[in-house]
């Protein structure tokens, strides 16, 4: 089957007629982005919803001085700019590849469509639309309440995939500290 991944990863969240699985996988392109090339840029509206079949991008906003990284999306992983792709607003947000990136995406208007005509969709849309502020209060308290010690720790158990594929930069930008203060944090024993 076409887009093999794709589909297993939505059936996953919830199994929809397959005439919203055609509707989608019809409707979809799929693009390719080199390292550095931004999928988003800040006042830009997401049309898109995406899926990564191959890669890594980063979600984050530069306030000219440096960027503060909202999340990393990799393989199998659903994404958008929700703030922007939801209210139809720029967004102040960014997105940009990490490494070659292989992404499936499907126009606004598409899901919009597939929503009004199957309650399958509206359900699995919802469903992965509302995972976003769940994982966003998540990273909230983490950064409120965690020293960036114990942040590095809980992004080593979290995504111990991503550990060798981001920069030593954008990791200190994640987790909120200088890269000398990541430095140390590393140079110690556990």
């Amino acid at each position: 089957m076409l887009h093999t991944h794709f589909v297993q990863s939505i059936e996953k969240v919830l199994k929809p007629e397959q005439a919203v699985i055609d509707g989608l996988v019809s409707h979809m392109e799929t693009k390719t982005y080199r390292k550095g090339d931004f999928l988003l840029k800040a006042d830009e509206t997401c049309r898109y919803f995406y899926f990564i079949e191959k890669g890594l991008v980063k979600l984050f906003f530069d306030n000219g001085d440096k960027d503060f990284i909202m999340t990393f999306f990799a393989e199998n992983a659903f994404f958008a700019e929700l703030s922007g792709f939801l209210t139809g607003q720029p967004s102040k947000y960014m997105i940009v590849a990490l490494e070659t990136t292989e992404v499936l995406r499907v126009h606004k208007d598409v899901i919009e469509g597939l929503c009004k005509k199957y309650h399958t969709a509206e359900t699995l849309f919802s469903k992965l639309y509302s995972k976003a502020p769940v994982n966003m209060m998540g990273r909230i308290s983490e950064m409120l309440e965690d020293d960036g010690k114990k942040r590095y720790h809980n992004f080593l158990k979290q995504r111990p995939d991503l550990i060798q594929r981001i920069s030593l930069g954008d990791l200190a930008d994640y987790i909120g500290i200088t890269q000398v203060s990541l430095s140390r944090i590393r140079a110690q024993k556990l």
